[in-house]
């Protein structure tokens, strides 16, 4: 499958540490929340190497 074409997959521990390492994240750079989605995303994608987020993955990691 190309690389570009896949999509994300991390198992349920893996999620909850992208999570809290977002959460820290934004609060201790104090990112706007206007910038979440992105920085959220390119956290994952980073993490995974994968090129696609999934967007459940990535509403989960932001949500409040």
């Amino acid at each position: 499958m190309d690389q570009d074409l896949e999509v994300c997959r991390v198992s349920a521990l893996e999620s909850d540490i992208l999570r809290s390492a977002f959460h820290k994240a934004i609060i201790e750079e104090n990112i706007p929340e206007a910038r979440w989605q992105e920085f959220a995303s390119l956290m994952i994608r980073d993490f995974t190497g994968v090129a696609m987020v999934d967007p459940d993955l990535l509403d989960w990691i932001v949500r409040k």
